[in-house]
């Protein structure tokens, strides 16, 4: 079967499949959930981990290859990793739990499909609003069926809006974006997957975060890229090529207001040449 039609078939089971688990184990648990601290510091919930399994005992159905979870340890994570260059599921059963826990609607259910070490699909879904959001590499970036972005966002970044989550950002860098911000607003919603997509969806023009790990950036790279824009990380013009744990995030959906970001972030100058 060519790649193109598996993954179209990949894709097409992948979007009923987080459906169902928003509506048969996450919704049902909304407000409801206990919840402990991870040794990170982070939050997770009983509905992580029913999300999670119920992910991880139908994935194999759609292809069978190896799975990363957040809520896996660290060990069965790196082995998934080593295992999956032919194909590996990357899964975030609830981005955005800290949200989740405290009744704020904001959260998704993410998966990525990837070969290589790179995403060649992505779904994304806030089971609050009934956004689906997917990507196939090669054929655009969707949302309920309309291509992505929905709207022409600005060229300049002097009216840009930004998402800008200053955990882990260098201290004279967050000091710098606090006191004289290039752009016009700013906003953080405590949910990456879904930070990923509006930016694609172009409800946001800027995007930084000091560092994700891999199921926050897998499947909402991808839907940016596919749907036109631009991503690398503060050092690393290929964002492909950063570690792949954690790694910072810069992006923009305007090619144009991109270059002007990046370089604003990394040297201080709002000229898209200036090294």
């Amino acid at each position: 079967m060519p790649m193109s039609v598996q993954l179209k078939r990949m894709q097409d089971a992948a979007i009923v499949l987080v459906r169902d688990v928003a509506q048969q184990e996450v919704i049902p648990r909304f407000l409801r959930a206990r919840h402990a601290l991870k040794d990170d510091g982070s939050l997770f919930s009983e509905a992580d981990l029913a999300a999670q399994h119920f992910l991880a005992g139908r994935l194999p159905h759609i292809h069978d290859s190896p799975i990363i979870g957040e809520e896996m340890s660290k060990e069965e994570q790196q082995a998934g990793w080593r295992d999956g260059a032919n194909g590996l599921w990357c899964i975030d059963p609830i981005d955005g739990t800290t949200n989740f826990i405290n009744g704020i609607p904001w959260f998704a259910v993410s998966l990525a499909w990837l070969k290589e070490g790179r995403t060649r699909l992505a779904v994304t879904y806030n089971p609050i609003t009934d956004e689906m959001f997917y990507a196939r590499e090669g054929h655009g970036a969707y949302l309920n069926g309309r291509r992505l972005p929905l709207r022409r966002v600005t060229g300049d970044i002097a009216r840009a809006v930004a998402d800008v989550d200053f955990k882990r950002i260098p201290k004279d860098l967050a000091d710098r974006i606090a006191v004289d911000p290039p752009y016009f607003s700013q906003r953080n919603f405590g949910c990456s997957t879904l930070e990923w997509c509006n930016l694609a969806a172009g409800r946001l023009d800027l995007y930084l975060h000091g560092g994700q790990m891999l199921w926050d950036y897998a499947a909402g790279s991808l839907i940016l890229r596919e749907a036109g824009g631009r991503v690398c990380t503060l050092d690393d013009d290929d964002f492909d090529a950063a570690r792949v744990w954690r790694r910072p995030v810069v992006a923009a959906l305007d090619p144009g207001v991109f270059e002007i970001w990046k370089n604003w972030l990394r040297h201080g100058s709002l000229q898209p040449g200036h090294t």
